[in-house]
């Protein structure tokens, strides 16, 4: 198995792209700390895990609070021993995020919270353990907004995307000769909660799926194996990448609508 004797921290596991991660890591041989906010959905993905035969354990924590991400780093330590891959996937996208004139302080603040800060507290605790592991894999979900702007407004959300592209870069830099691997994950649209919420009709679904070349959404289990290889060994001479899993829609000239 690709992930044997692995240990993976992933946040924000109890749901969309987290959950289908850890499903994903677990299948291929890892001992998965399953981290949430969400009580319910963090067990829930813990006892789907070992229902299929792997092992997971839970941790509560809030991923803009440092305590709680020193708290998930020392439960991976403490439960298994170590900690290999890092997959910093918490995030928010507030419904009231908009442009600059319409985002207020408080959105603004939240989502810089959770998507940026959370980003940095993981990596402030995990990288340390990674060390002591002999080197490993951090993966950061950024977007592909980060990359090309969003359509919609959603000023807050972009920017924070963008410093974790940012950060990745420097982190991968900084630790390239200690064997860990700091790479962005840039999902495209995905047929998740997180954005069917916005895309509540059919004419949004069709406007947004217009300027995707491969003309569908992505499901989570997709973005799972992508983490997968950068994960384990075969990504081995990948690091500081904008490693994007997108449909397409970042290669294309925008579609008239």
């Amino acid at each position: 198995m690709r992930l044997k004797d692995k240990v993976a921290l992933i946040t924000g596991a109890g749901s969309g792209i987290g959950y289908q991660t850890a499903l994903r890591l677990a299948r291929a041989g890892a001992s998965i700390v399953a981290v949430d906010i969400n009580e319910e959905g963090g067990l829930q993905c813990v006892a789907d895990i070992g229902q299929r035969g792997g092992s997971a354990t839970y941790v509560q924590a809030d991923v803009a609070l440092a305590a709680d991400c020193e708290k998930m780093i020392a439960a991976a330590e403490s439960t298994y021993g170590k900690l290999d891959v890092l997959f910093n996937n918490a995030g928010i996208s507030h419904a009231d995020d908009d442009d600059a004139i319409n985002t207020t302080e408080t959105v603004w603040d939240q989502t810089m919270a959770v998507n940026v800060k959370g980003v940095f507290l993981g990596c402030k605790y995990g990288i340390p353990a990674l060390q002591r592991a002999g080197g490993g894999s951090i993966i950061n979900t950024a977007s592909f907004v980060a990359v090309l702007g969003a359509a919609t407004p959603q000023l807050a959300y972009t920017a924070s995307k963008g410093a974790v592209l940012a950060m990745t870069r420097e982190l991968a830099v900084i630790h390239a000769q200690e064997n860990i691997r700091v790479n962005a994950l840039c999902p495209g649209p995905l047929r998740t909660e997180l954005l069917m919420k916005y895309l509540d009709t059919e004419e949004k679904k069709r406007r947004r799926l217009v300027h995707i070349p491969m003309g569908r959404f992505g499901e989570a289990s997709e973005i799972a194996d992508a983490v997968l290889f950068l994960a384990s060994e075969e990504s081995s001479f990948v690091t500081g990448s904008t490693f994007l899993v997108d449909g397409g829609i970042t290669a294309a000239y925008v579609t008239p609508e």
